[in-house]
């Protein structure tokens, strides 16, 4: 059964080239009500609108990219499939409403030509693993009632062995999962936090029971799943807040049903702060001690996170996982201070994750 649309759409864009396309034509019919403006040929599109407007884009540029990581920190080498821009969740923490300049929802509608690139690099390099994902620019779920996206790019992908599609999200919506030919190659994915950042800093959201009862049930049909404790956020009684997560991830799942688990500590370009500041005036989180980073962000004192960090590792180490943490976006002194090795000790953290995603060596 889909789930109610958690999001609140109220205007439908659309770019002549795509208005007869499949995904077109499945928004239409699961949202009849509402009203469309066809963009003109050649004609630019306002990017005054807020996350309600949803614009189906007929997409010029790459949508197989590279995340956007930097030289300074270590990067997991994670590939992106780009099927669209900004979220319809609201999270105050959340880095793309400092990364975009607009809040438009953008959903890339030619999937005709995703699937004609993404063909050619992945049949192209036969002897080449690939570990792919639309978490990044986008939730990969957040509109999967309305658009079928990600069922669409499964059944694509389930005749690819070498590729391994992560859907990271912060909702629970397991239609995909009926298009899915195999369950080795799906890793859903959710992002998790302790219970008041949930409570205070996210809205729009499933719950933290719903998103681990989620991934109870993707475990229970064969996928492994992945989880992310990513931006980990330093306040008052933060140790009590994740301790309490972490004993709840393993009532619902097991260590070996875990693919991998991120931990990322807040961070974010400067006018971040601004934008949380004005909006979420109650979080004060932002007020922390913060230094600018190699990359430009800001980022919380290396000893506090690398506090942080020892606490969270210790006890999910304690819960069985060992091999499937790792560090998203940090030094390799952040990496020997807390687990004792780094990225270089695993083969490069590229290879580990390949590893861990295929279950095999890669």
């Amino acid at each position: 059964m889909m789930p109610e649309n958690l999001c609140k759409i109220n205007k439908i864009i659309v770019d002549p080239g795509v208005k007869d396309s499949p995904l077109a034509k499945r928004v239409k019919s699961r949202l009849p009500e509402l009203e469309w403006e066809m963009v003109e040929e050649g004609g630019q599109v306002s990017m005054d609108h807020d996350r309600t407007v949803l614009y189906l884009k007929e997409y010029k540029g790459r949508f197989l990219r590279f995340c956007p990581g930097t030289k300074h920190y270590r990067c997991c080498g994670y590939r992106i499939i780009h099927i669209g821009e900004n979220c319809p969740l609201n999270c105050s923490y959340c880095i793309l409403k400092a990364y975009f300049k607009d809040r438009t929802l953008k959903v890339w509608a030619n999937q005709e030509d995703l699937y004609r690139e993404l063909e050619a690099n992945f049949l192209g390099n036969p002897g080449r693993r690939f570990r792919v994902g639309t978490g990044e620019f986008a939730d990969s779920l957040a509109l999967e009632s309305i658009t079928g996206y990600s069922r669409d790019l499964v059944s694509f992908l389930k005749e690819y062995d070498n590729v391994c599609l992560e859907l990271k999200s912060k909702i629970v919506d397991l239609s995909w999962m009926k298009r899915a030919g195999r369950s080795d190659r799906i890793l859903p994915a959710w992002s998790l936090n302790a219970f008041d950042v949930v409570k205070t800093e996210e809205r729009g959201v499933a719950s933290l029971e719903e998103r681990l009862m989620a991934a109870r049930t993707c475990a229970g049909n064969g996928f492994r799943v992945c989880l992310h404790f990513d931006p980990i956020i330093c306040y008052p009684e933060w140790e009590k807040g994740y301790a309490k997560t972490i004993e709840m991830i393993f009532d619902y799942v097991r260590p070996e049903e875990i693919a991998y688990f991120s931990l990322g500590s807040f961070r974010g370009m400067p006018e971040l702060k601004a934008f949380i500041e004005k909006n979420w005036p109650d979080s004060d989180y932002i007020y922390n001690e913060f230094i600018t980073g190699l990359d430009g962000k800001m980022r919380l004192l290396r000893p506090l996170r690398v506090n942080q960090f020892r606490f969270i590792a210790d006890r999910l180490k304690r819960g069985g996982l060992e091999r499937q943490l790792y560090f998203c976006m940090e030094s390799d002194e952040v990496w020997q201070a807390v687990l004792g090795y780094t990225p270089r000790d695993l083969g490069g953290l590229q290879n580990h994750l390949l590893e861990q995603a295929f279950g095999e060596k890669a």
